[in-house]
């Protein structure tokens, strides 16, 4: 019986202390978010696409696609706008533990086995910065812009998620919001992006 006890007390106390790490680093990752529209840039998006692939008249999609490049700029903007911001940040403080489970406090207590938000951000600004500008002549070309920018966007939501909670939590909410796996949304960005985050990340 006392054997149980202690491990129950051990149990709640081992959750509290988690449930405490991550709403330190929910708070600290949202004091920086609130200042941009993020979030609502990338709805807009992802409703605008939806809408263009959906239509039939070419010309109609064409308007739609077209409505959809000023929002993709601001994302940019914005975006490396909070990149900028977030740099500010202390290296200990903006470690991703590599760890698939949230353990409390894992990226001080094994810093080797962690990495720097702040690099990976970087390169989600770089990753969402190149898709706006590739190339949209065309309705294929602008179907694959697309394509590649909503990747970027749903990768860099998985490093906040990440972040925040875990990496094994994080690709649950992507495949469970997106039905996209970890692994599929790592081959779906541009490959620059992936060859710099898979260096970064340690993948």
């Amino acid at each position: 019986m006392d054997l149980l006890v202690s491990l129950t007390l051990i149990a709640i106390s081992a959750y509290m202390i988690k449930a405490r790490d991550q709403k330190r680093r929910i708070v600290l990752l949202g004091s920086y978010l609130e200042k941009y529209q993020l979030e609502k840039l990338m709805e807009s998006l992802s409703q605008g696409y939806q809408r263009a692939l959906g239509e039939t008249d070419p010309e109609r999609r064409a308007q739609i696609w077209n409505l959809s490049t000023p929002t993709e700029l601001a994302l940019s903007e914005q975006f490396n706008r909070f990149v900028a911001d977030f740099a500010k940040v202390s290296e200990p403080e903006s470690r991703i533990s590599r760890l698939a489970i949230a353990i409390p406090y894992a990226d001080k207590l094994f810093p080797a086995a962690a990495f720097d938000a702040r690099k990976v951000l970087a390169i989600h600004g770089k990753g969402i910065a190149k898709a706006v500008s590739l190339d949209h002549l065309g309705d294929q070309a602008t179907k694959d812009r697309a394509y590649t920018l909503s990747a970027e966007m749903l990768l860099m939501q998985h490093t906040c998620h990440w972040f925040c909670r875990s990496k094994t939590l994080a690709s649950a909410r992507m495949l469970g919001r997106h039905k996209t796996t970890y692994t599929q949304l790592l081959a779906s960005v541009a490959p620059e992006t992936r060859k710099a985050y898979c260096a970064v990340v340690g993948n």
